[in-house]
């Protein structure tokens, strides 16, 4: 499923979410999150930020993500023979 998404284009995003504990306001804490997402608009990316604003309690600072296409649909190519060198 992973190759399928990659060959249509997807990449792993990768977001660090930077959020005001809710009962420690001058206080910042991480999070992690990675989804498969396709550039450059991110849906999946920006529903998990509208979820985060509406469901949880402590308020984003900032939010920094990275996107990398680990194969594009050009670069895949079907091997049809394998070399064993002893």
């Amino acid at each position: 499923m992973e190759t399928e998404l990659m060959l249509k284009g997807y990449g792993l995003t990768t977001a660090q979410m930077y959020y005001h504990m809710p009962d420690y306001a001058h206080v910042l804490n991480t999070f992690t999150w990675q989804e498969y997402d396709i550039g450059p608009d991110y849906p999946k990316l920006f529903k998990f930020i509208e979820f985060w604003q509406r469901e949880i309690e402590g308020p984003l600072h900032s939010v920094e993500f990275t996107h990398r296409k680990m194969i594009a649909p050009g670069e895949w190519r079907n091997v049809t023979g394998e070399f064993t060198l002893h």
